[in-house]
């Protein structure tokens, strides 16, 4: 699940009521970051909960078709989750988001909440899972294309995942952040698509939404300075139109303003002396 920027290279600065953490909170000129380290314990925790989360999403795959509502998926992820991993579902009333997993169709960018929508051949479905276990959070996400998916679906969603692995590609200790950005920005932009900036990757561990904020875009050399231990998700949003976006009155969805359609994939990474570990891969890609 995306975090919302609350700072960026371009000094970007939500309003009060959109963040509840800042209405009563410091001005967010003074918020700085806390970045934790995982011991070598919590790698493994981390670990197990990330290969948990990937589960979620292997097992669902099969039941993304025409005709399923976005809510019987719902249903079916919080099951496998509460009964058979005997985990937590991250989302199921974090600040009030009632459901258990998104599902994000089509111009939805992140946030999307199961519904009654009835998914059609055609349509492109982003599915975020965050799985708590043994108090660790694993957080992931995947494109499912129903039916018979439009060009332009199916090549945004190759640049979408594109860009991610290009920015985990540039994760390892010593390397700084902006690197991750600007190896996205530049792929996201050279195949004419666009970044959404109000929405960014996190660290991720015991708290859902941790520091660093992990921004998608950004200047080679720039930003924070990559650790050993700390662990954090890599999640582009992509859009085929322009970048910009807009929170719907239910509080949670964010869509693209131009109703054009948008795309994400995300991961888990562990950074490692030698460059990272991805903990959220899929059964067949372990």
């Amino acid at each position: 699940m995306a975090k919302f920027c609350v700072l960026g290279p371009e000094r970007f600065f939500p309003k009060q009521d959109l963040i509840p953490e800042l209405r009563k909170g410091p001005d967010p000129l003074k918020i700085s970051m806390t970045v934790t380290i995982k011991t070598a314990a919590e790698q493994e925790k981390m670990r197990v909960a990330g290969r948990l989360a990937a589960d979620v999403l292997d097992m669902i795959g099969e039941h993304v078709r025409a005709g399923v509502t976005t809510a019987e998926l719902d249903v079916l992820c919080h099951r496998y989750i509460t009964e058979v991993q005997h985990a937590t579902p991250a989302p199921l009333n974090y600040r009030g988001f009632p459901k258990s997993i998104c599902t994000s169709v089509n111009h939805v960018v992140c946030h999307g909440i199961p519904g009654e929508r009835r998914l059609k051949s055609g349509d492109a479905l982003n599915i975020d899972i965050t799985v708590i276990k043994d108090g660790f959070h694993g957080d992931t996400s995947r494109m499912f294309l129903v039916g018979k998916p439009s060009v332009r679906a199916q090549r945004l969603a190759q640049v979408a995942f594109d860009g991610m692995w290009l920015g985990i590609n540039e994760l390892a200790a010593g390397k700084r952040l902006g690197d991750v950005g600007e190896a996205i920005q530049n792929h996201v932009e050279k195949n004419r698509c666009s970044i959404v900036r109000e929405y960014c990757g996190h660290g991720i561990g015991r708290g859902f939404h941790e520091d660093p904020q992990v921004l998608h875009y950004g200047t080679r050399g720039t930003g924070l300075e990559l650790k050993a231990g700390m662990t954090l998700t890599v999640e582009p949003m992509v859009n085929a139109g322009k970048r910009d976006v807009k929170l719907l009155p239910d509080g949670w969805t964010v869509v693209t303003k131009d109703h054009s359609l948008s795309a994400q994939w995300e991961h888990t990474v562990l950074i490692t002396e030698n460059g990272y570990e991805v903990l959220t891969l899929g059964a067949d890609e372990r």
